[in-house]
């Protein structure tokens, strides 16, 4: 099985000024034109907006880095999970996605896809193997699972698929490439939504699509050129930015999420808590063998709505909000979005706060909660 080695980050922040001549900007230059000058035959030279920019070729750079592949960006993670479906389905093929990971995937499939002629089929993620993988064309993993945190072996079910004569997509959008390398678990394609901690300031849409195969890679792309799926060169100029932070970020809300974790699961207001880094959390094991980090997200359940609504909205060091990710700590009831998950579950995103006083918030606000009456709204 291959190491689980994160990307080397010092060469990471060098890798513009490298190749920068004397007198050049060491920041990203943003270049805003939907026109090149180009006289005679276009040969290789940049075209159009909506083929190529300067400020994407360096933020794909960029991210190359990070997945030791190829990369192209997208304007947001589902325009980067649409590329990827669309890019490798035609009607007839047999799709499988997972039953308890995003929605919007599933929307997105079943849908749209399904309109086209692709036939999907949904499992839950504890089930995801059962039936195997024979007939499927193209099998879609999230691992963790969004909300609820379950784990996928990635190398078993890749080896599977690819035996099978299918592809495998894998959504790394909860952990980043510093904290899961799908590729290197023969995973054909990555997808993510950079809108999260890739970018980190929850102020840009952005997504990418990253895979070690060159016929996927030419097929997204060329999918990304005809269908106009094109981010924006301010957008692809702020992950840029963002993504040379993304080290010292990552690093400071994994460390906070495994201390809020222990303290949470010992907490009496909290019914059930999943955080694969938890040496009691039925994912451990596995997250350990595949994992880099084991994130900074955490899924906990309280008693009753009612009280998973007040703690969001009362700890003065949570932004009620949906997505996840930025430098500011979030957290949602996703069961005000359809999930399948129990009334008073929340998912929370650790951020940039002090750690200390991130879990003075927390208890000040599950005090409150604890005293509420256990009746749900």
């Amino acid at each position: 099985m291959t190491q689980r080695t994160s990307p080397n980050m010092g060469e990471f922040l060098h890798l513009r000024g490298q190749n920068l001549s004397k007198g050049e900007p060491i920041a990203l230059p943003l270049v805003q034109s939907s026109m090149y000058h180009l006289p005679g035959l276009p040969e290789d030279f940049p075209n159009y907006g909506r083929v190529s920019n300067p400020t994407w070729t360096q933020l794909e750079h960029a991210l190359a880095h990070l997945e030791a592949a190829p990369c192209l960006c997208f304007p947001s993670g589902m325009a980067a999970i649409s590329a990827a479906l669309f890019a490798t389905l035609k009607a007839g093929d047999r799709l499988l996605v997972p039953a308890d990971g995003y929605y919007v995937t599933r929307i997105l499939s079943s849908q749209f896809l399904a309109k086209f002629g692709v036939e999907v089929f949904e499992r839950d993620t504890a089930e995801f193997t059962t039936g195997g993988f024979e007939g499927f064309n193209v099998v879609f993993l999230e691992t963790p699972s969004n909300p609820g945190l379950d784990l996928l072996d990635m190398s078993a079910i890749a080896s599977a698929v690819r035996d099978a004569g299918g592809i495998t997509i894998c959504d790394n959008t909860t952990l980043t490439p510093l904290g899961q390398r799908p590729l290197d678990y023969g995973i054909d394609i990555v997808v993510s939504s950079d809108t999260k901690s890739m970018a980190g300031h929850s102020d840009a849409l952005m997504g990418h699509v990253a895979t070690r195969n060159a016929e996927i890679f030419n097929a997204v792309e060329e999918w990304r050129k005809f269908s106009g799926c094109i981010p924006g060169p301010q957008e692809a100029w702020l992950l840029h930015r963002g993504l040379e932070t993304l080290d010292v970020r990552y690093d400071r809300m994994c460390n906070s999420a495994a201390l809020l974790a222990e303290r949470l699961a010992k907490h009496p207001a909290v019914k059930s808590i999943r955080f694969p880094g938890l040496e009691t959390d039925p994912a451990h094991a596995l997250a350990k063998t595949q994992q880099i980090r084991f994130g900074f997200l955490i899924s906990f359940t309280l008693e009753t709505e009612a009280q998973a609504e007040e703690f969001i909205n009362s700890c003065k060091l949570l932004r009620p909000a949906t997505s996840f990710g930025g430098v500011h700590s979030s957290a949602e009831r996703r069961a005000r979005w359809g999930d399948a998950v129990d009334p008073a579950f929340i998912r929370l995103s650790v951020g940039c706060e002090p750690v200390e006083e991130l879990w003075q918030a927390f208890s000040e606000a599950l005090e409150r909660v604890s005293k509420e009456p256990t009746v749900s709204s």
